[in-house]
């Protein structure tokens, strides 16, 4: 016999004692306290190395607070998107789950949907934080309830269309974060610019000779190669993190094709309407 799934015990939030989402819902709370670590973390490996090229890019003084802004919302997504694959294993572990009999006899009625709640239970602590199991166990209560055999098979396609709206909605902040992050990268950009053109125009009004002035616009233009760094740290950050997010989603969009088909063959094709129910 499998062992019985402990939501309250395997769930990677509950784990670390936060309150866990549901699903593959996240508690934003604790990965955005992860998130705020592992930028912290980042800064201080490469703090030994902000005389180099790849420490001055994240440590110079004009653009500093944009590239810790662009780094923090890349780790949050991140931490976001790790929950969710962490939490997206736990979710699959119900479908090894042995709630329906073997038997190729077994008959799936309003009088036997009982003992396939009773295996339910025995199998997870809590069935409404598994979606395969909350889906079965809404099913088989409304059949219990009603009698009526035709309707399990409408209630699992209402209960799969809801799941995956609440899928779709679970990605609603990492999304926002995607088109936040480029956008903090054009902020530090037009304000590196605009720093190098007002150092421009002092050059030209405090300097009277040709040497002088070019001399002080080799300070104006290295100003302005760099003003673009934060544009590609934005860019590249939001690369990695809409790559990672598509990987997610394929892998959930996965999990509720299979949710789906685990209900049609598990359930809806057992289900029989008794002569004493006619």
């Amino acid at each position: 016999m499998t062992q019985m799934l402990a939501w309250s015990l395997s769930d990677p939030e509950q784990k670390i004692g936060f309150s866990g989402g549901r699903y593959t819902q996240v508690n934003y709370l604790l990965t955005g306290l992860l998130a705020g670590l592992l930028t912290a973390g980042t800064y201080g490996l490469l703090f030994p190395f902000r005389s180099y090229a790849i420490g001055q890019s994240f440590f110079r003084e004009g653009s500093l607070p944009i590239s810790v802004a662009i780094l923090f919302f890349m780790a949050w997504s991140i931490v976001i998107l790790t929950m969710k694959s962490l939490k997206l294993r736990l979710q699959r572990r119900t479908l090894d789950q042995e709630i329906i009999p073997e038997d190729v006899d077994f008959v799936l009625s309003p009088h036997t949907a009982g003992s396939i709640h009773e295996k339910i239970m025995h199998a997870v602590d809590d069935p409404r934080y598994f979606m395969l199991f909350n889906r079965i166990s809404y099913a088989l209560s409304n059949l219990q309830n009603l009698g009526r055999v035709g309707d399990v098979a409408e209630i699992f396609k209402t209960q799969a269309e809801y799941d995956e709206a609440s899928m779709e909605s679970s990605y609603l902040v990492v999304s926002a974060f995607v088109w936040a992050i480029p956008v903090l990268g054009f902020i530090g950009t037009v304000l590196g610019l605009s720093t190098a053109i007002g150092e421009f125009g002092s050059v030209l009004q405090s300097a009277s000779e040709m040497s002088i002035i070019k001399e002080k616009l080799q300070g104006v233009t290295s100003g302005l190669s760099t003003a673009f760094e934060t544009t590609l740290q934005g860019l590249m950050a939001a690369l990695v993190v809409q790559l990672m997010i598509v990987w997610n989603k394929k892998r959930e969009q996965d999990f509720l094709d299979e949710c789906n088909e685990y209900c049609t063959r598990n359930i809806v094709s057992r289900l029989r309407l008794l002569p004493f129910n006619e």
